[in-house]
């Protein structure tokens, strides 16, 4: 008999002891993405320096408790009188912890974990909307629609180098896979491509059929999809043959008068999965849906906004997209679930604002002010 028991103790031990440890390791991973927080990060003021579209600061939404405003986190950016000015771009890094916000004048970085303001630095020529590389080392901040992008030092804020174009510098993409930045002024028709590990080495995709607005690009850096003066709608360049694809306008609207920007369509995006190409109509208050899944998109759909659109972009998971108007879309569904509202019960808009995914105090994973596609 107690042969029998410690045979049977010898073969049950082994299966009892995977399965604790199974048991340990789904607890383990359930507690770890428990603890994962997603958030929404807008700055304001993000539509010029109107402060009746969420006032000045960080504003923090909960991304996982639809939408609720969390916080305001106090930021720098004010003129010589005080008064806060344009928001131009926001970006982070895992690397540093920290946040950047580009005004017209500055660059400011906050720390993520204290929200204290490490640095703020005043730019020849201005600022406008830059990007930082993947290992969080380098910004290529653009101009206020000058000559030339500032290749900055994102640990301290002090110039590198600058990259001469001679276009009017507004907006700047960095590719997820580090190795190439993606620079377009608002007075060229040619997007400006520059290798990251040599800064001095360029080249040109296009022309275009008119100057480059704001365009996006797919995760695998072969294509961009650009807005630009005059058409409502978007064109398409291959990013490496250096040509124009394809140009496709909106149907259902006509182009008309609008209150920003000067361009009919001011803000395209691609869904995350790169299976559908959003871009506002400023003049229509509307955002337009297109299927990519072939070349050219073919529309599928229009929805109406509050206000007129002057960006978009969408969550890491591609659930929900963000026009600049402040609601919140259901990407499978194209209908509106919420809308953004500040802790004065004010309508928050801003074309600058990105995801940050905490850990704890820890931030662990960062979305894009750009509706960049992440297919590689």
């Amino acid at each position: 008999m107690k042969r029998s028991i410690l045979n049977w103790a010898r073969l049950a031990l082994p299966s009892f002891i995977i399965l604790l440890l199974f048991t340990n390791t789904v607890q383990k991973n359930s507690h770890t993405a428990a603890a994962t927080k997603r958030y929404l990060y807008v700055a304001t003021p993000g539509i010029r320096n109107y402060l009746e579209y969420g006032g000045h600061g960080l504003l923090v939404f909960d991304i996982d408790d639809n939408y609720r405003f969390i916080k305001r986190i106090p930021t720098a950016g004010l003129d010589e009188k005080g008064a806060p000015i344009n928001v131009k771009g926001i970006c982070a890094s895992l690397a540093t912890n920290c946040v950047y916000i580009s005004t017209i004048q500055t660059v400011q970085c906050i720390d993520l974990v204290t929200e204290k303001i490490k640095w703020e630095r005043k730019y020849e020529d201005g600022c406008d909307r830059m990007a930082i590389s993947p290992d969080g080392k380098t910004i290529y901040l653009p101009t206020f629609e000058k000559d030339f992008w500032a290749v900055v030092d994102a640990a301290t804020g002090d110039v590198k180098q600058k990259i001469i174009t001679n276009s009017g510098a507004h907006n700047t993409v960095f590719g997820l896979n580090g190795k190439e930045v993606y620079l377009a002024g608002l007075r060229s028709p040619f997007l400006t491509v520059v290798n990251a590990q040599k800064p001095s080495e360029t080249r040109q995709v296009g022309p275009f059929s008119a100057s480059i607005r704001p365009f996006t690009v797919n995760g695998k850096q072969t294509l961009c999809f650009v807005n630009v003066n005059d058409l409502l709608g978007f064109e398409i360049g291959d990013l490496k043959t250096g040509k124009m694809l394809n140009r496709v306008e909106v149907s259902g609207f006509q182009k008309g008068p609008v209150k920003r920007h000067g361009c009919p369509s001011h803000g395209v995006g691609l869904t995350p999965d790169e299976r559908e190409v959003w871009v506002v109509d400023g003049a229509n208050q509307q955002v337009h849906f297109f299927d990519a899944t072939s070349l050219p998109p073919r529309q599928i759909g229009s929805l109406a906004l509050r206000d007129q659109p002057g960006w978009v972009t969408f969550s890491l998971d591609g659930r929900y997209a963000y026009p600049s108007t402040g609601e919140i879309i259901d990407v499978a569904t194209h209908k509106i679930i919420t809308t953004l509202i500040d802790e004065h019960q004010q309508g928050v808009h801003s074309e600058k604002m990105m995801e940050i995914h905490f850990n704890g105090p820890k931030p662990v994973r960062l979305g894009d002010q750009f509706g960049l596609g992440r297919v590689k």
